[in-house]
């Protein structure tokens, strides 16, 4: 018998959240949106292949952080066009995109140069980034129409760019700064006869900023079950979680008032108790930094972690736990368990805890 730790990754919901952030998108003022999953970072720990075949027969594209996450989608049979939301990182990668239908995001004048110089046998499609207020990547607005006028009058460029930018703040919804990123955006769109596409929405702005919806919206979080929100809010609720990080007891003993579990010793026992050592650690992306109280399910009971987490291994405090046995099945975090509230007590976010899973923990897709 295999070591128990695994992450649970339920098909079923994922598609039921791609599809709420589509309908979001198809029920908002503007024309319908077209909706760009985000399975970067291996689709945010859930397996990037596995992900996005599961979403093929109804996403138009992928987005990835590079070229790499690109021609592994390719490998393994993903036709859709990939968008590679940090563009090129060198004058080389603009021909391979072409080959294989990769969109590029651009963000800075090299990479302009570096389309418009490439000798390709294809056009590329082109997404051109605007800074309107987060001052990570982007053209600042009073460039884009240069930018834009370079790209769409170059051979190299397909005829429908997609002006793009991204935001700091969509996920506090008491924030102005997302209102003012969007008339930052319209104000400076470039001028052209063409019709022109936008996107701006990501989660956030997907659930809670419906101005934001325009041509194109790229999900990340939501799709995976996670709210970007840290209070509840009509349509993350909606969202179903698509992981459940899973192991089980494999041993029990009972301590004294007085004693302490684990490295450190840094819980002392205020009771005779009894613990529980559980198969998972940071080895597997249980957070080091969990602190003693954070809450385990075992049998459904929120018990409380006890003792330092190591690298194979937590011990749980299950001394009002009625009924534990080894082989007990454990959940980390899952539909009963959100991840953030983990993230929470951790100090982080639930994208951290996702994305750092690492390939030791086998996925197992239902």
């Amino acid at each position: 018998m295999s070591r128990p730790t695994k992450a649970i990754i339920d098909l079923q919901a994922l598609r039921h959240n791609f599809e709420l952030a589509q309908s979001l998108g198809q029920s908002s003022s503007h024309k319908a949106s077209q909706t760009i999953p985000m399975v970067k970072a291996n689709a945010y720990g859930h397996g990037a292949v596995e992900v996005a075949s599961a979403l093929a027969s109804i996403a138009p594209a992928f987005g990835v952080a590079s070229i790499d996450e690109a021609i592994n989608l390719r490998d393994n049979g993903i036709t859709q066009p990939i968008l590679l939301l940090e563009g090129i990182f060198s004058p080389d990668e603009v021909s391979l995109a072409a080959q294989n239908n990769f969109w590029l995001m651009v963000e800075n004048q090299p990479q302009v140069d570096a389309i418009i110089n490439a000798t390709l046998a294809q056009k590329v499609k082109v997404w051109l980034g605007m800074d309107t207020g987060m001052h990570r990547l982007g053209f600042q607005p009073n460039e884009i129409q240069a930018a834009y006028d370079a790209l769409s009058n170059s051979h190299n460029v397909s005829d429908d760019i997609v002006i793009t930018s991204h935001f700091a703040c969509a996920d506090d919804l008491d924030s102005q700064a997302t209102s003012e990123q969007i008339k930052n955006f319209d104000l400076h769109l470039p001028k052209t006869k063409n019709t022109l596409s936008t996107s701006l929405a990501n989660s956030a702005a997907i659930l809670a900023w419906p101005q934001a919806h325009r041509d194109w919206q790229r999900p990340g979080l939501m799709i995976y079950g996670s709210s970007p929100f840290d209070q509840p809010q009509e349509n993350a609720d909606r969202l179903k979680s698509v992981m459940s990080f899973e192991s089980a007891v494999i041993s029990l003993r009972n301590i004294s008032a007085g004693e302490s579990v684990g490295y450190t010793a840094n819980w002392t026992a205020q009771r005779d108790s009894t613990i529980a050592t559980v198969t998972v650690g940071y080895g597997d992306g249980y957070p080091r930094s969990a602190p003693n109280g954070t809450p385990v399910l075992i049998n459904g009971v929120r018990c409380p972690l006890v003792g330092r987490v190591s690298m194979d291994m937590i011990t749980v405090d299950v001394t009002d736990l009625p009924q534990v046995a080894i082989g007990d099945k454990t959940v980390l975090w899952g539909p009963d368990l959100p991840v953030n509230e983990i993230a929470s007590a951790c100090g982080t976010i639930g994208y951290e805890l996702l994305t750092r899973m690492p390939a030791r923990v086998p996925r197992v897709y239902s």
